[in-house]
């Protein structure tokens, strides 16, 4: 196989995700590089990016309209690949790789050093 860009995923297919809205995240790689958790924003599981609280922070240039007559620069969270995060877990005190387990017929997020229980 030819080295260089990944094939995208097709429209329509979902990634499955380890991560929901809501979920706080460690930030494992890249500048954005955390030790404290961080709260998830936004999941997009067709292209497998989530927006994590204060990552990834760029300007966007905004244009005037109604609701904004001021139009300018506003600097705003972009997204990140899902796989560039942990899931942090208060028992642990750091962020933990995760298993699915079936407990009580659902699916559970399980930490894998800890036990913690993420659902």
């Amino acid at each position: 196989m030819a080295r260089g860009r990944q094939k995208k995923s097709e429209p329509g297919v979902r990634v499955r995700m380890h991560v929901k809205k809501g979920d706080k995240v460690v930030v494992r790689t890249g500048s954005d590089r955390s030790k404290e958790p961080r709260e998830v924003l936004e999941v997009n599981a067709e292209t497998g990016r989530i927006v994590v609280k204060d990552v990834n922070m760029r300007w966007k240039h905004e244009r005037r309209t109604k609701e904004n007559p001021q139009g300018g620069r506003v600097r705003k969270e972009f997204p990140i690949h899902h796989s560039r995060v942990l899931l942090w877990s208060e028992k642990a005190g750091k962020g933990v790789r995760t298993k699915t387990e079936w407990i009580d017929g659902k699916r559970v997020r399980v930490g894998i050093p800890c036990g913690t229980r993420f659902d």
